[in-house]
């Protein structure tokens, strides 16, 4: 069945997709934009998958000064090409993920950054804590468990829910801008800086 091309125009401008992608998830979607975005978006993380191994020699850095001065996170975020390093909706994300970092002050942008000591500290922690509860073992590591995970979704920038729209994670939102721009996206690094700390 065809696609009225109002429908595609609109679909193509909420999503940045494709208009080949956009009329087959319209078709797919029985003409319902809802359902079409839905679609995108899942095509869209599973086309980002297959991108992360690709190398990420452009990109930009952002400065972030929050109002006051006091506050200031400088960011790097890395991409394929600098044609779209230069496109005003990659700044606009790079952006976003500087007033995240200032709002939120995360230790590290993944897991595997998390230093080892921290979260030994961590679970020392939280085994003291659940050993205090008279709980049998197995359930002593579940709750060291989830309190770790916890912990992981408050330190880890990719894990954390993202500022601007808390039901998604930074990481979801980072997936989300490998699709529209179709090229892999790295944060390289970022650095807070507080007055007096």
């Amino acid at each position: 069945m065809s696609q009225p091309l109002d429908k595609i125009r609109d679909l193509r401008r909420r999503t940045a997709a494709g208009v080949m992608d956009c009329k087959n998830a319209l078709e797919q979607a029985d003409g319902d934009i809802d359902k079409a975005i839905e679609l995108l978006r899942t095509k869209g993380i599973a086309k980002a998958a297959k991108k992360a191994e690709r190398p990420t020699s452009a990109g930009v850095v952002e400065a972030y000064i929050h109002p006051g001065e006091r506050l200031g996170v400088l960011i790097e975020v890395n991409t394929e090409t600098d044609f779209a390093a230069r496109n005003q909706e990659f700044r606009r994300f790079v952006r976003d993920l500087a007033l995240q970092v200032a709002a939120t002050d995360p230790v590290a942008i993944d897991r595997d950054q998390v230093p080892d000591e921290v979260i030994d500290r961590e679970k020392r922690i939280y085994e003291e804590q659940a050993a205090q509860s008279d709980k049998p073992a197995k359930v002593i590591e579940k709750m060291v468990n989830g309190k770790l995970e916890k912990f992981y979704a408050d330190v880890c920038l990719l894990e954390q829910p993202f500022v601007k729209t808390p039901e998604k994670t930074v990481g979801d939102y980072l997936k989300e801008q490998v699709a529209k721009f179709g090229e892999n996206i790295r944060i390289k690094k970022f650095a807070r800086f507080k007055v007096g700390e």
